[in-house]
């Protein structure tokens, strides 16, 4: 471990703010002599202790529970000492200042503020937990719906670690195989088939497959999905965010521009969570009424690049007006990315079955389109199914677990490989040596979600987003 990671240290561990009960954590190698000027006394190992925080003086800080985990045998592997206290910050401040200030005195040497996400990363560096679990950790901690919340539990649990490192294990043993034969051409044995390596790379390959679309669900609940809804002014996009909220979040009127910026608001299909922007009316600058409108526009477009699906709303009364159509045509041939796209036909309260049932006809085939009204809510859920749908979302028979972009990244880093070693395999004369290196890029790969393989400054990264404290 680095120098720094010899150090002891404190931080409080609860949020910001006031609190029934908040907490000072203090981690590192020999605690006892601190805890006995913190407390008086000798705590029991895992056993809460009630009784006073002394001060420097002698006198009561607070009063509250004590309880020391010693080493191997907690969170991050070292002593732990965790003071729970009344929760107010004057409190839990002046806590944390008496156990800087007991060290210094010489109860516990060199001890300091700890950094960000420095408990957990303790963890992962004494092998408490690998480095899935600890970002899990955060994604706990950050989750904004239920199913988050489980799946990242079911990742802090070891699901994902395990469905990874059975993946490793088959990978070994085909790179042992492989380089067995390497070592020895002299055997003159036919390692494909014997050792059924074509067979194998094929198993393995759709057992990386099934990973990869599980944590692609997972990423899914922990990122979301980024929707925004984009159309001329008054189509209804004010109308369709308040509908799908289920809230009155945006002003909606008859006048055209009501909304000058973008409205957000974050709500849950299926428990993944989909983050909505209503988005100020699009149109030229020339018919923007000023100056205000205009940049609203321009934050609109700039929405609309960054969105994972794009709503664009059309007015089903003014669908056969073709200056309408004509502006409606002119904003989907700017958007980036038609993939991205679902044309939603509005207002189907206001008007008949059969110009819906033409203005739907009247798309390119293959593209995304429902009819639907957001002041009836006639066609929501079927909005809502199609979001999931674009989304890729689907539920997993096995749990889903969260994961990252960088797990997703390493994933399908092996699943290339994978396929690059089953194209050597496929060969009459099979390179084996070309066969060995990519088996050893793959397990490589797969090596750099639980953090076998891991760079210090990737380690930087990902702990410095946590909360202090943890």
């Amino acid at each position: 471990m680095l120098a720094r990671h010899q150090d002891p240290i404190v931080a409080i561990a609860t949020a910001p703010g006031r609190g029934a009960v908040g907490i000072v954590r203090v981690s590192g190698r020999g605690l006892l002599p601190l805890i006995r000027v913190l407390t008086g006394r000798t705590l029991a190992p895992r056993h809460a202790t009630y009784g006073p925080f002394l001060g420097g003086d002698g006198l009561p800080i607070d009063q509250g529970l004590a309880l020391f985990f010693p080493a191997p045998h907690s969170y991050t592997g070292e002593d732990i000492l965790e003071l729970q206290a009344h929760g107010g910050p004057v409190v839990l401040q002046l806590l944390l200042a008496r156990c800087l200030g007991a060290a210094g005195e010489g109860a516990l040497p060199g001890l300091r503020l700890a950094e960000p996400g420095e408990f957990t990363e303790r963890a992962f560096l004494n092998d408490k937990l690998d480095l899935a679990q600890a970002e899990a950790v955060a994604d706990l901690i950050d989750a904004s719906t239920e199913a988050a919340a489980r799946s990242a539990a079911r990742s802090l649990s070891g699901a994902f670690s395990e469905r990874v490192t059975a993946l490793r294990d088959r990978l070994v043993e085909l790179r042992m195989l492989v380089e067995a034969t390497l070592d020895f051409p002299e055997e003159e044995i036919d390692f494909l088939e014997k050792a059924d390596a074509r067979g194998r790379l094929d198993r393995l390959a759709g057992q990386l497959a099934a990973v990869l679309d599980t944590a692609q669900q997972g990423a899914l609940l922990r990122e979301g999905l980024k929707v925004v809804i984009a159309g001329q002014p008054n189509a209804g996009k004010s109308s369709l965010l308040n509908a799908l909220a289920g809230a009155e979040l945006a002003i909606v009127t008859p006048i055209p521009g009501t909304t000058r910026d973008k409205v957000s608001e974050t709500l849950q299909i299926e428990g993944v969570p989909v983050h909505v922007i209503d988005t100020a009316g699009l149109r030229s600058d020339e018919e923007a009424s000023d100056e205000v409108e205009r940049i609203g526009i321009a934050r609109s477009w700039g929405a609309i690049a960054e969105a994972d699906a794009v709503l664009l709303l059309h007015d089903l009364t003014r669908c056969d007006d073709p200056a309408y159509a004509d502006a409606d045509r002119a904003i989907e041939a700017r958007l980036p990315d038609q993939q991205r796209l679902v044309h939603i036909f509005n207002k189907a309260d206001a008007a008949s079955a059969e110009r819906a049932a033409r203005a739907l006809a009247a798309l390119p085939e293959g593209s995304r389109a429902l009819a639907l009204s957001a002041k009836t809510h006639d066609g929501l859920q079927t909005l809502r199914k199609t979001l999931l749908a674009l989304a890729g979302w689907h539920a997993s028979p096995e749990g889903v677990f969260i994961a990252r972009t960088r797990h997703l990244k390493a994933l399908r880093q092996a699943q290339n490989h994978l396929g690059l070693a089953r194209s050597w395999a496929a060969q009459s004369d099979a390179a084996l040596d070309l066969l060995a290196e990519e088996l050893r890029l793959a397990h490589n790969a797969l090596g750099e979600i639980t953090g076998a393989y891991t760079p210090d400054d990737l380690l930087g990264d990902i702990f410095t987003r946590f909360c202090i404290g943890k």
